[in-house]
């Protein structure tokens, strides 16, 4: 069984800064790639930022500049720094990870959530 759980959501003031954790536990063979998604009300899931394992990354164009996703593959973690936030950054963001278990060829993994709202 394998879970990802995620950390650091919250209120925060515009122009203010975040980071999200993510660490996934359980009977991991190995973890491809990571990412974070991120859902407002009323609009469907978009993918923000995505790591590979060498740590090439790429990023949605709405945070480009003012995001950095980084992972620790020894921690099977992944991190995403937000800068300069924006109103339209408020969401439920979660942590994605496509990961193999030694009794298969891997799944896509979701967090829980965590609640991102940007706001004086």
């Amino acid at each position: 069984q394998v879970q990802l759980v995620e950390s650091g959501g919250g209120l925060v003031q515009p122009g203010g800064s975040l980071r999200l954790s993510c660490a996934a536990s359980g009977s991991i063979f190995s973890i491809n790639a990571m990412g974070w998604y991120r859902q407002a009300p009323g609009k469907e899931r978009e993918l923000v930022a995505a790591i590979t394992p060498g740590g090439s990354t790429s990023y949605a164009d709405s945070v480009k500049g003012r995001g950095t996703i980084s992972r620790d593959n020894a921690k099977n973690a992944v991190y995403l720094q937000l800068n300069s936030l924006k109103p339209e950054d408020t969401a439920v963001y979660y942590c994605n990870a496509h990961i193999r278990t030694p009794w298969d060829t891997g799944y896509d993994y979701w967090g829980q959530g965590t609640q991102v709202t940007v706001s004086s």
